[in-house]
């Protein structure tokens, strides 16, 4: 066997040993599923988790979200719009992961204003105006208190309330759930206990629109 032939067999056991690898690595992703579904469906939901849509919703999207990253800013208002266009069909269920710096203040104060009743509101308007209080993707709490005065909210109760141990523990646990479920970017979604194969709202949206078809009549 001539040493020409040999090189080009020994490349394309290499192609082979990587289509191989890309295979099984995607089979993988896909197959999270099970583990995230009966292992981990603890760390998915927790009783805190603020949540829209109705609580027996046949889809469940949970969101790890974190209120200084871009990219949550842009999906939310489009996940909103899923649940607008199936109502009752549809729950959102939003989990903490504040991993840009000072992002966890922002997500004490979110606490804070939920209990004022007031979460929704407030979460809206920070995502509309991160761009004021998380410049070069550092969230500042400071210039974030700027963009909620007009919501009604008693400022010196939830400077208070963002300080307290309840709110420190809620954010540590996400932060724990986040871990055991292998969250690493936000937004990070699970529809009905699924992780998407790949990012992206596209992926998102057909994810979704394979539960609702599974659960069809539910």
């Amino acid at each position: 066997m001539s040493k020409t032939i040999k090189v080009i067999m020994a490349l394309g056991g290499l192609l082979l040993v990587f289509a191989i690898g890309a295979l099984l690595y995607g089979a993988q992703r896909a197959d999270q599923s099970v583990p995230v579904a009966e292992v981990n469906r603890a760390a998915l939901v927790r009783m805190h988790s603020p949540a829209l849509g109705p609580a027996e919703a046949p889809v469940v999207i949970v969101e790890f979200i974190d209120p200084a990253c871009e990219t949550c800013a842009m999906f939310f208002p489009l996940v909103k719009d899923m649940l607008a266009a199936h109502p009752g069909r549809i729950r959102l269920v939003l989990r903490y992961a504040p991993f840009h710096q000072g992002s966890d203040q922002v997500v004490a104060l979110l606490e804070a204003a939920r209990m004022q009743g007031k979460y929704w509101p407030t979460l809206e308007a920070l995502l509309a105006t991160q761009a004021r209080w998380a410049p070069n993707h550092t969230a500042q709490v400071a210039l974030a208190w700027e963009q909620i005065g007009g919501l009604g909210l008693d400022l010196d109760r939830a400077r208070a309330d963002m300080a307290s141990p309840q709110i420190a523990g809620l954010i540590a646990q996400d932060l724990a759930d986040a871990r055991t479920l292998r969250v690493t970017m936000t937004p990070e979604y699970f529809v009905n206990g699924r992780p998407l194969p790949s990012f992206g709202y596209e992926q998102l949206q057909q994810a979704v629109a394979e539960a609702l078809s599974a659960t069809a009549g539910r």
